[in-house]
């Protein structure tokens, strides 16, 4: 079982506590989704527990041998195609180069495999981020903001991706502040507020939603809504 044990971190000497006293633990199989406000902590926690980050104290025990690791933003600045780079994964992997076509062919990303990484846009560089954490089947998967400049089908994929590694026995971490955690329900809660973990407190937290309706209807609809109970924060053209 992944642990974390006492964990601080900071940049620096001088610096804030970015992380304090983190202490959780992940199960094989297991799926947690960390929430929080922009700028609390919360890429760093992943950075931490994905091994990209060392905690300035205390330990993270039992990471698994293979960890699939998905920044929010892709690298993309680095001279070779897609093809190149996640033949160069697959080969660090131990796996066939051959490996990688799978992951392109059903991330819909095949036809880029000639295109240089620089060239691609956000949305199909962090496809190529997904599979090359997927090349060979991690232990620990860590998706920071999974869904970020995705389009609406790879974003359907991405909860079968996590399903599929928890059900092979790998634990899934993700970060998300786009309400995106209704797609894992059955996923852990991890709430970060100044640098302090919450582990399954934010469990009834608010969720926004966002609806379209035609101009002609956004008035019934709005009243509807309020008349179930719910808070409509705006009604008004995108």
């Amino acid at each position: 079982m992944l642990r974390l044990d006492d964990v601080w971190l900071r940049y620096g000497r001088g610096g804030g506590w970015v992380l304090r006293g983190v202490t959780a633990a992940l199960a094989p199989g297991e799926v947690a989704v960390v929430l929080g406000l922009n700028g609390v902590g919360k890429s760093t926690l992943l950075q931490v527990v994905a091994g990209v980050l060392r905690p300035s104290r205390g330990a993270v025990r039992e990471r698994p041998a293979v960890v699939g690791w998905v920044p929010e933003r892709f690298p993309a600045d680095q001279p070779f195609t897609v093809d190149q780079y996640l033949g160069h994964i697959a080969a660090a992997r131990g796996e066939p180069r051959s490996a990688a076509a799978q992951w392109t062919e059903r991330l819909g990303i095949a036809g880029y495999r000639g295109v240089r990484l620089p060239d691609l846009s956000k949305g199909t560089a962090q496809k190529v981020g997904l599979a090359q954490a997927l090349i060979r089947r991690p232990g620990l998967l860590i998706l920071d903001e999974p869904w970020e400049g995705l389009d609406a089908a790879t974003r359907d994929i991405v909860p079968e991706l996590v399903a599929e590694v928890a059900g092979a026995g790998g634990a899934v971490l993700i970060s998300d502040h786009r309400g995106e955690t209704a797609r894992l329900p059955g996923a852990a809660q991890w709430s970060v507020q100044d640098g302090h973990l919450t582990v399954g407190g934010s469990a009834e937290a608010p969720w926004v939603i966002e609806i379209s309706v035609g101009a002609g209807d956004a008035v019934e609809a709005a009243a509807r809504l309020r008349a179930e109970g719910h808070t409509v924060l705006r009604v008004g053209p995108r």
